[in-house]
Protein backbone atom coordinates (compact mmCIF):
# COMPACT_ATOMS: atom_id res chain seq x y z
CA UNK A 1 0.00 0.00 0.00
CA UNK A 2 1.26 3.51 -0.91
CA UNK A 3 0.77 6.84 1.08
CA UNK A 4 -0.16 10.02 0.25
CA UNK A 5 2.02 13.14 0.46
CA UNK A 6 1.79 14.45 3.87
CA UNK A 7 -0.83 16.87 5.03
CA UNK A 8 -1.33 18.77 7.85
CA UNK A 9 -3.63 20.85 10.08
CA UNK A 10 -3.44 22.45 13.78
CA UNK A 11 -4.70 20.92 16.60
CA UNK A 12 -6.60 23.80 18.55
CA UNK A 13 -7.23 22.20 21.56
CA UNK A 14 -6.62 19.46 24.25
CA UNK A 15 -9.59 18.53 26.41
CA UNK A 16 -9.40 16.36 29.56
CA UNK A 17 -12.23 15.70 31.94
CA UNK A 18 -13.52 18.85 34.10
CA UNK A 19 -15.80 17.16 36.29
CA UNK A 20 -17.45 14.24 36.46
CA UNK A 21 -21.11 14.46 36.15
CA UNK A 22 -24.01 12.14 37.47
CA UNK A 23 -26.09 10.57 34.52
CA UNK A 24 -29.56 9.15 34.30
CA UNK A 25 -28.55 6.32 31.89
CA UNK A 26 -25.13 3.85 30.94
CA UNK A 27 -22.68 3.80 34.40
CA UNK A 28 -24.53 6.75 36.45
CA UNK A 29 -21.90 9.00 36.07
CA UNK A 30 -20.01 10.27 32.74
CA UNK A 31 -16.85 12.32 31.65
CA UNK A 32 -18.30 13.84 29.12
CA UNK A 33 -17.40 17.09 30.70
CA UNK A 34 -14.27 17.95 29.09
CA UNK A 35 -12.69 21.37 28.99
CA UNK A 36 -9.41 22.73 27.12
CA UNK A 37 -6.23 22.13 29.58
CA UNK A 38 -2.77 23.90 29.65
CA UNK A 39 -0.02 23.44 28.45
CA UNK A 40 1.81 20.23 27.17
CA UNK A 41 -0.31 17.14 27.93
CA UNK A 42 1.39 13.23 27.71
CA UNK A 43 -0.73 10.20 25.69
CA UNK A 44 -0.68 7.17 26.49
CA UNK A 45 -2.13 4.01 25.72
CA UNK A 46 -5.14 4.83 27.49
CA UNK A 47 -5.43 8.81 26.07
CA UNK A 48 -4.63 11.97 27.36
CA UNK A 49 -3.25 11.72 30.61
CA UNK A 50 -5.84 13.01 33.65
CA UNK A 51 -8.43 11.86 31.59
CA UNK A 52 -11.07 9.42 32.75
CA UNK A 53 -14.20 7.44 31.33
CA UNK A 54 -17.06 7.00 33.30
CA UNK A 55 -18.53 4.13 31.08
CA UNK A 56 -15.95 1.40 30.52
CA UNK A 57 -17.73 -0.86 29.12
CA UNK A 58 -19.12 0.92 26.15
CA UNK A 59 -16.15 3.49 25.86
CA UNK A 60 -12.87 4.15 26.28
CA UNK A 61 -9.88 1.44 26.09
CA UNK A 62 -6.64 1.38 23.72
CA UNK A 63 -9.03 1.46 20.55
CA UNK A 64 -11.13 4.71 21.70
CA UNK A 65 -8.33 5.88 23.56
CA UNK A 66 -8.71 9.49 22.22
CA UNK A 67 -11.17 11.27 20.55
CA UNK A 68 -11.00 13.85 17.69
CA UNK A 69 -13.24 16.51 16.44
CA UNK A 70 -12.72 19.22 13.67
CA UNK A 71 -13.40 22.86 13.90
CA UNK A 72 -14.94 22.56 10.55
CA UNK A 73 -17.55 20.26 11.72
CA UNK A 74 -18.19 21.98 14.89
CA UNK A 75 -18.80 24.91 13.13
CA UNK A 76 -21.94 23.16 11.11
CA UNK A 77 -23.79 22.54 14.76
CA UNK A 78 -22.88 26.10 15.54
CA UNK A 79 -25.02 26.94 13.03
CA UNK A 80 -27.45 24.35 13.03
CA UNK A 81 -28.09 24.75 17.17
CA UNK A 82 -27.70 28.50 17.11
CA UNK A 83 -25.28 28.02 19.80
CA UNK A 84 -21.28 28.39 20.83
CA UNK A 85 -19.57 24.52 20.22
CA UNK A 86 -16.45 25.12 22.74
CA UNK A 87 -13.75 22.88 22.48
CA UNK A 88 -14.91 19.66 24.41
CA UNK A 89 -18.55 19.92 24.20
CA UNK A 90 -18.97 17.07 22.81
CA UNK A 91 -16.41 14.95 24.84
CA UNK A 92 -14.16 15.30 22.44
CA UNK A 93 -9.87 15.09 23.44
CA UNK A 94 -8.93 17.06 20.63
CA UNK A 95 -10.17 19.66 18.27
CA UNK A 96 -8.55 20.19 15.39
CA UNK A 97 -8.63 22.26 11.97
CA UNK A 98 -7.68 21.46 8.68
CA UNK A 99 -7.48 17.39 8.64
CA UNK A 100 -10.41 15.07 8.40
CA UNK A 101 -11.88 13.79 11.39
CA UNK A 102 -15.05 11.94 10.36
CA UNK A 103 -13.50 11.65 6.53
CA UNK A 104 -10.30 10.56 8.10
CA UNK A 105 -8.97 7.49 6.22
CA UNK A 106 -9.16 4.15 8.82
CA UNK A 107 -5.75 3.83 9.62
CA UNK A 108 -4.38 6.93 9.02
CA UNK A 109 -1.70 7.95 11.24
CA UNK A 110 -1.36 11.48 13.04
CA UNK A 111 1.97 12.74 14.25
CA UNK A 112 1.43 15.75 17.16
CA UNK A 113 4.26 16.91 18.73
CA UNK A 114 5.97 13.63 19.53
CA UNK A 115 3.26 11.47 19.64
CA UNK A 116 1.81 9.18 17.10
CA UNK A 117 -1.81 8.90 17.05
CA UNK A 118 -3.79 5.93 13.90
CA UNK A 119 -7.70 6.38 13.39
CA UNK A 120 -9.64 3.61 14.31
CA UNK A 121 -13.22 4.20 14.32
CA UNK A 122 -16.46 6.86 14.38
CA UNK A 123 -17.79 7.90 17.44
CA UNK A 124 -21.41 6.50 17.79
CA UNK A 125 -24.12 9.09 19.60
CA UNK A 126 -25.29 7.18 22.89
CA UNK A 127 -28.11 8.49 25.41
CA UNK A 128 -25.59 10.29 27.73
CA UNK A 129 -24.45 12.62 24.77
CA UNK A 130 -28.07 13.47 24.00
CA UNK A 131 -28.08 13.94 27.66
CA UNK A 132 -25.46 16.16 27.73
CA UNK A 133 -26.38 18.57 24.85
CA UNK A 134 -29.99 18.77 26.12
CA UNK A 135 -30.73 19.01 22.34
CA UNK A 136 -34.27 17.07 21.14
CA UNK A 137 -33.84 14.09 19.17
CA UNK A 138 -30.01 14.80 19.20
CA UNK A 139 -29.25 10.98 18.64
CA UNK A 140 -31.32 10.65 15.35
CA UNK A 141 -29.66 14.37 14.45
CA UNK A 142 -25.98 13.74 15.17
CA UNK A 143 -26.75 10.47 13.32
CA UNK A 144 -28.39 11.91 10.21
CA UNK A 145 -26.09 14.46 10.13
CA UNK A 146 -23.22 11.68 9.98
CA UNK A 147 -20.64 14.42 11.18
CA UNK A 148 -19.66 11.82 13.96
CA UNK A 149 -15.04 12.77 14.18
CA UNK A 150 -13.28 10.14 14.31
CA UNK A 151 -11.12 7.95 17.71
CA UNK A 152 -7.54 7.61 17.67
CA UNK A 153 -5.02 4.92 19.24
CA UNK A 154 -2.03 5.97 20.46
CA UNK A 155 0.84 3.95 19.35
CA UNK A 156 3.52 5.83 20.51
CA UNK A 157 3.61 7.93 23.87
CA UNK A 158 4.54 11.39 23.23
CA UNK A 159 3.58 15.05 24.52
CA UNK A 160 1.46 17.85 22.43
CA UNK A 161 0.19 21.38 23.10
CA UNK A 162 -2.48 23.40 21.30
CA UNK A 163 -1.30 24.77 18.53
CA UNK A 164 1.24 22.05 17.72
CA UNK A 165 1.25 20.90 13.69
CA UNK A 166 -0.87 17.58 12.89
CA UNK A 167 1.20 16.00 10.13
CA UNK A 168 -0.84 13.11 8.29
CA UNK A 169 2.41 10.73 7.88
CA UNK A 170 0.16 7.72 6.35
CA UNK A 171 -3.18 8.11 4.94
CA UNK A 172 -4.08 4.06 3.46
CA UNK A 173 -5.15 3.85 -0.11
CA UNK A 174 -7.85 1.38 0.89
CA UNK A 175 -10.13 5.28 1.13
CA UNK A 176 -12.69 3.94 3.54
CA UNK A 177 -13.49 6.61 6.06
CA UNK A 178 -14.99 6.18 9.18
CA UNK A 179 -17.65 8.69 8.15
CA UNK A 180 -18.84 6.30 5.27
CA UNK A 181 -18.19 2.94 7.36
CA UNK A 182 -20.46 4.72 9.77
CA UNK A 183 -22.76 5.84 7.75
CA UNK A 184 -23.11 3.70 4.72
CA UNK A 185 -20.97 0.86 4.69
CA UNK A 186 -20.90 -2.11 2.67
CA UNK A 187 -20.04 -5.68 2.13
CA UNK A 188 -16.96 -5.25 0.16
CA UNK A 189 -16.13 -2.09 2.75
CA UNK A 190 -15.97 -5.28 5.54
CA UNK A 191 -14.15 -7.93 2.84
CA UNK A 192 -11.51 -4.91 2.35
CA UNK A 193 -11.26 -4.19 5.47
CA UNK A 194 -10.98 -8.36 6.95
CA UNK A 195 -8.19 -8.44 3.95
CA UNK A 196 -6.14 -5.69 5.40
CA UNK A 197 -6.26 -6.85 8.28
CA UNK A 198 -5.15 -10.46 7.69
CA UNK A 199 -2.29 -9.29 5.85
CA UNK A 200 -0.93 -7.52 8.46
CA UNK A 201 -1.76 -3.86 6.48
CA UNK A 202 -4.14 -2.17 9.13
CA UNK A 203 -5.31 -3.30 12.79
CA UNK A 204 -8.91 -2.61 12.75
CA UNK A 205 -10.76 -1.55 16.04
CA UNK A 206 -12.28 -4.55 18.29
CA UNK A 207 -15.79 -1.92 18.15
CA UNK A 208 -16.21 -3.08 14.18
CA UNK A 209 -16.58 -6.60 14.68
CA UNK A 210 -20.12 -6.52 16.03
CA UNK A 211 -21.38 -4.96 12.76
CA UNK A 212 -19.58 -7.03 10.35
CA UNK A 213 -21.76 -10.24 10.33
CA UNK A 214 -24.75 -7.66 9.96
CA UNK A 215 -23.26 -5.45 7.25
CA UNK A 216 -22.10 -8.61 5.20
CA UNK A 217 -25.47 -10.22 5.46
CA UNK A 218 -27.36 -7.14 4.42
CA UNK A 219 -24.83 -7.25 1.26
CA UNK A 220 -26.22 -10.89 0.55
CA UNK A 221 -29.66 -9.89 0.82
CA UNK A 222 -29.38 -7.38 -1.61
Amino acid sequence: MTSLPPRTGSLLAICRVHQLISTKTGFGVTAIDKRPAEGPMKFKRFGVFGDAVGDTEHHGGPDQAIYAYSQEDADYWCAELGRPIPAGLFGENLRTRGVETTQAVIGTRWRIGTALLEVTSPRVPCATFAEHMGEPQWVKRFTQAGLIGTYLRVLDHGKAQAGDEIVLEHVPSHGITVGKFFSNPTAQDVRTLQELEALGELTLSKHFYARFPKILAAGAAG
